[in-house]
């Protein structure tokens, strides 16, 4: 995949099916179809057909392993100008895409918080009982998918949150987001 970020992608989470088509297969010689990875024209015999187009089966990546997405599975994710095999999505935007307090769904652009595998609006990421705001360095106790503010603690184990947010940018660079 180019760095350009030449990939038709919506701005709601998609999960694409991912199909292995074999070019010969009809005994008519094909028409060279151009890669939504790399732009070039696929002359090889398999190819792969997602989101509505055609790739090289070495440019249907994930954005964040680089593992080549045919070779994993069937379906792939894209979600702000990424394209993510399922692990690297659930790792980044939870199991739906969505707010695990509010359950709306998360720009792939906006800024994150997390605990035990939940990612939660930064705005969302407040104590239950008062409804502080909490940040980063903050410490905080997760009981039954609920989070308290450390006054707020009905007695459970401190999770501490020494980790910045997580910043998922909606364009790819050379730097590395994942």
């Amino acid at each position: 995949m180019s760095s350009e970020g030449n990939l038709w992608l919506g701005k709601e989470p998609l999960r694409a099916h991912i199909s292995m088509v074999n070019s010969q297969a009809s005994g008519v010689p094909p028409t060279p179809r151009s890669c939504a990875g790399c732009g070039g024209k696929i002359a090889d015999r398999f190819l792969l057909f997602s989101m509505e187009r055609y790739w090289h089966t070495r440019c249907l990546k994930c954005s964040c392993c680089q593992a080549q997405l045919g070779d994993i599975g069937t379906t792939c994710y894209s979600k702000g100008g990424m394209i993510l095999c399922r692990s690297d999505y659930i790792r980044l935007f939870g199991h739906s895409g969505a707010c695990s307090a509010c359950g709306q769904s998360i720009p792939a652009n906006e800024m994150v918080m997390r605990a035990q595998g939940n990612v939660y609006h930064l705005k969302c990421f407040s104590c239950a009982t008062c409804r502080n705001r909490l940040v980063p360095g903050d410490r905080f106790h997760y009981i039954n998918g609920t989070i308290f503010c450390e006054h707020d603690r009905p007695g459970a184990v401190l999770i501490n949150s020494h980790l910045p947010p997580l910043q998922s940018n909606s364009v790819l660079t050379d730097q590395k987001v994942c």
